[in-house]
């Protein structure tokens, strides 16, 4: 029996195609079990808006107090983070 280059490539889309439909529901888990950290971000390496931009990666100083990133729970407070924006709560740097 001979298999054709489209019958191994029409096999290998299905494959991609199921394993990119089962990550979205890995990414919702994989959510689920971070929270925000403020306060411990790099400049320019934040993960969504501050209170004074719009965009990911607009944090424009190091450690900045309303500039937040996903961590796995638990690790905020060990990097000396909050989980709260400033003027809710306050970095420790």
């Amino acid at each position: 029996m001979k298999i054709s280059n489209a019958t191994i490539a029409g096999a290998i889309a299905g494959v991609i195609a199921l394993t990119a439909a089962d990550s979205g529901n890995a990414k919702n888990i994989q959510c689920a079990e971070r929270e925000r950290c403020y306060g411990v971000v790099k400049a320019g390496k934040n993960d969504c808006a501050t209170a004074n931009s719009a965009c990911a990666g607009t944090a424009k100083q190091d450690f900045q107090k309303d500039a937040w990133v996903y961590l796995p729970k638990g690790t905020c407070g060990k990097l000396g983070g909050t989980l709260k924006p400033a003027g809710a709560g306050t970095a420790k740097r």
